[in-house]
Parts: C-alpha cells; sequence; structure tokens
C-alpha cells in the first residue's frame, strides 16, 4: 500500500510525512494507534522526522499530534481535547480516519462539527495511503 500521492502512477518525490509538514526533529505524539493503521505511513512520518514517534505518556510538549481515529472509537469531541494536552502553541492535530467508503469510516460532517467544539479548525484534508485520510487540525489564530 502506497502513503504517496501525486503522478497518476501514486508517485511522488517526498513522502506523506514531509507533505504533511514534518520535518527533521519534529517531535510528534501518535495517539490512537492500533493494529489496522498504515505501518508504511508511520514509517514516511518518522524518516521524515528523523526520529520515534512518541506516546501519550510522553509528558513533554510536542509540535504536533497524529491521531487515529476510527467511527467506533467513541467521543471524538473528548479525543480532539485530550489531543491538546502536550500540544505546542501553533501546532497542529492530524486526524487520521480511514477514507469514506473504508471500515470503521468517519463521516467528515462529525469531524466538522467536532472540530469547532474541542476549540479546533478544520484546515484541510488530504489522501495520505490507500486507506487513510488526514484531517488538519489547529486552534483558531482569536484562540492563540
Amino acid at each position: 500500500m502506497s502513503a504517496t500521492s501525486g503522478g497518476a502512477d501514486g508517485t511522488t518525490t517526498r513522502n506523506a510525512g514531509e507533505r504533511l509538514g514534518f520535518g527533521r526533529g519534529t517531535v510528534v505524539q501518535e495517539l490512537g494507534w492500533d493494529e489496522d493503521v498504515d505501518d508504511d505511513l508511520r514509517i514516511q512520518i518518522e524518516n521524515a522526522i528523523d526520529g520515534d514517534m512518541v506516546d501519550g505518556d510522553y509528558g513533554n510538549v510536542v509540535d504536533s499530534v497524529v491521531l487515529w481515529w476510527r467511527e467506533d472509537d467513541g467521543d471524538l469531541v473528548d479525543a480532539l481535547v485530550d489531543s491538546l494536552t502536550d500540544l505546542v502553541d501553533g501546532g497542529a492535530i492530524w486526524l487520521f480516519t480511514p477514507k469514506v467508503g473504508r471500515p470503521q469510516a468517519v463521516d467528515p460532517a462529525a469531524i466538522a462539527e467536532a472540530a469547532p467544539i474541542a476549540g479546533l479548525s478544520t484546515t484541510t484534508t488530504v489522501p495520505v495511503s490507500q486507506d487513510w485520510a488526514a484531517t488538519r487540525l489547529v486552534t483558531p489564530k482569536s484562540h492563540r
């Protein structure tokens, strides 16, 4: 399964981690990991940051959060609020959800509804692998 996009053959010169804005030295916290996550995508993110993603027990500030989320994972608002705990001001949450039509897909309307309740704005949604899409969520500038 490819985690890149671009040309007709699905290739690009930048990996998914770089396309999401992750760079060397970025501290990325991964939440919601389960056996269904895209390991190739995880590797691309770790290659882009030149290190391992940290988990929820990290205990320090992080530059970005990757939150894997599925339809039956519970309350999305609560998960988004929890994702803000270690996030540095100006950091982004990348909400990874199964693409529409895939098992456990999250309705885009549910994300659009949950984000402002959690104090976040949706900026973009992009496909990041064959089965997963990523939605970038940030604190609105008026709240920073």
